[in-house]
């Protein structure tokens, strides 16, 4: 007896049938369209519509804390809508704020704009985000004799200021160019502002057309979800 005797006979493997291998593909096929789809609708209503944002520092709390990913309404003043004291705002600070933004690379480009795009990082190191207190033809004054900011003479009632916080440290009495805003933090005391930037060109104010968009929507965490009304006390 020889071992090909020995060995009882192989079976041979049963063939898939096409049409598993069919659906198969189809299947792939189907999540590969939608996930790309997720993300190209993901991307244009961030660069156009609602962008998330993530709030990097504690300059406006109490409003906004550290780490709270907030929806930016890119629309809010696109159609006519106009900038109102008390709104709370993201804007790219470069020019007014910061000199220009750092090359962050290719990658490194690609990396923050994708984590921008879901709220996991800022969309850039120049974007801010403040409250309005003056607009363009505004007189921003601090601080009349109960040490209130004034806009236009008329004292300005601030429920939104961080407990315990005075509304300025900082005394300035500035005219707010048109085309331009006075922006500040609700946590007064941690916030370098438009009073910081006195001195620089512009006179601390912000261009309009530097406005990203309006803060509307506290997203995350989840106890904390809630939409964010505009004070124009």
């Amino acid at each position: 007896m020889t071992d090909s005797d020995a060995r009882p006979p192989e079976r041979d493997r049963p063939a898939r049938p096409v049409w598993v291998w069919r659906r198969w593909s189809r299947s792939v096929r189907l999540w590969v369209v939608v996930a790309l789809s997720t993300v190209v609708l993901t991307v244009l209503t961030s660069s156009f519509v609602m962008q998330p944002f993530l709030i990097p520092s504690g300059s406006m709390e109490g409003t906004l804390q550290v780490g709270d990913r907030v929806m930016v309404n890119k629309l809010a003043y696109r159609f006519g809508g106009e900038v109102q004291r008390g709104d709370v705002i993201v804007f790219d600070g470069t020019g007014s704020f910061v000199a220009e933004e750092s090359d962050p690379g290719l990658l490194g480009g690609l990396l923050r704009g994708a984590g921008a795009a879901i709220g996991l990082s800022r969309g850039s190191e120049t974007d801010y985000v403040k409250r309005v207190i003056g607009i363009g033809g505004d007189r921003v004054r601090c601080c009349d004799s109960q040490g209130r900011i004034e806009v236009n003479g008329e004292p300005l009632n601030e429920p939104y200021l961080y407990p315990g916080d005075k509304p300025s440290h900082v005394r300035f009495d500035i005219q707010v160019p048109e085309g331009r805003l006075w922006v500040m933090g609700d946590h007064r005391s941690d916030s370098a502002d438009s009073r910081e930037y006195l001195g620089s060109p512009g006179g601390g104010t912000v261009p309009v057309d530097k406005v990203i968009g309006r803060v509307v929507l506290i997203g995350w965490p989840v106890d904390r979800w809630g939409w964010l009304r505009s004070d124009h006390g």
